[in-house]
């Protein structure tokens, strides 16, 4: 027996009116989304949790994805986290995608279709705690893509921890992975301005002959030994100590003890991680030996007296000998293998 012609004709108006509510809500939102995103010097929009809930309410597959940074401002001041940094990074990344699609296309409908496929956020812990449930993030730095088809926040992508060393780059590469919609080249500012490019080359073309004359006099700090072997001594400590690796990854001199808040920890042990003051006290003791070598073969070679010669000497090779002695030590504590001398069976 087939419904009455009154009951399809009621189905049919209750399913156009909910398609249309839903379409125009859809439409509503991204027109919203898109006045923030105007709103925003670089294009990221700050997620509420009212802004979220009309977000999730809309049925999947929606039209866009979003790509979320969750922030701290309490703990900006933890050099660990890096918070500022990334979210700076986060931010070139949205203005980078806006001036990349702008410039991609002279149609401008292609471009806005483009461009609207894709949203940034940013959301704070003090304001959003709700939000911040929804996601079940419990840890910071956190960036979440949420895909058009994932209607439960908890199931969204989630940006690997060991991915942030990159910064803006693999933040890039994890929208392009996972959306398929293309972020472009990153826009970093330069380091000079155009103003300060000119006043350095007037200030060179100024300088120049004065410098000229002084070098061919030979009076100028490149003609004073003392500067060459000052710079070469900080060109070997910078080299064993490990600095670039601390101004890379940007690892701290010291870090706070987990057990007692109160008392800083300088050495780390355990081989994935090292601070910078362990790399200053190997640098240092490295250094040492390095020194009393040139010192040796360059001053003590000019004494006279054999017996200072030999006492020098014997300074010089107990000092190196202790100075490597605890570089072995601290290898040992540290990573856990052990270095030992080889001694001959005859022995």
């Amino acid at each position: 027996m087939s419904p009455p012609p009154i009951l399809l004709s009621l189905l049919l108006i209750v399913t156009a009116t909910i398609t249309l509510t839903t379409a125009s809500d859809t439409s509503d939102l991204i027109s919203d989304l898109i006045h923030l995103r105007s709103t925003s010097p670089s294009g990221v929009i700050r997620l509420t949790d009212h802004l979220l809930s009309r977000i999730t309410a809309v049925p999947t597959p929606r039209p866009f994805s979003c790509l979320i940074f969750f922030d701290a401002a309490s703990l900006h001041s933890n050099s660990e986290l890096h918070l500022p940094q990334l979210k700076s990074e986060f931010s070139l990344l949205s203005s980078s995608f806006l001036s990349n699609s702008a410039a991609s296309s002279a149609d401008s409908a292609t471009t806005s279709a483009a461009v609207d496929k894709l949203f940034f956020f940013d959301i704070e812990f003090k304001d959003s705690q709700r939000s911040f449930s929804r996601f079940d993030v419990s840890s910071l730095p956190h960036i979440r893509l949420l895909l058009p088809d994932v209607s439960d926040p908890r199931s969204s992508d989630k940006m690997d921890q060991g991915d942030f060393s990159r910064l803006a780059e693999s933040m890039s590469d994890f929208v392009e992975a996972k959306t398929h919609i293309s972020i472009g080249p990153l826009n970093r500012p330069p380091l000079l301005s155009p103003t300060k490019l000119v006043l350095i080359f007037l200030a060179i073309a100024i300088w120049s002959p004065f410098a000229v004359k002084r070098f061919l006099k030979g009076d100028t700090i490149f003609h004073d030994y003392k500067i060459w072997l000052f710079g070469a001594t900080f060109v070997y400590f910078f080299s064993v100590s490990g600095t670039m690796h601390n101004i890379i990854r940007k690892m701290p001199m010291f870090i706070a003890d987990r057990n007692d808040p109160s008392k800083l920890v300088f050495f780390y042990q355990g081989s994935g991680m090292q601070l910078g003051a362990e790399g200053f006290a190997v640098g240092f003791l490295y250094t040492v030996v390095g020194v009393l070598l040139g010192f040796v073969t360059h001053g003590v070679v000019l004494v006279k007296s054999l017996k200072v010669q030999r006492f020098l000497m014997v300074v010089a090779l107990i000092v190196s000998f202790w100075a490597v002695k605890k570089v072995i030590y601290l290898d040992n504590w540290k990573t856990g293998y052990g270095v030992h001398a080889y001694w001959p069976s005859s022995w």
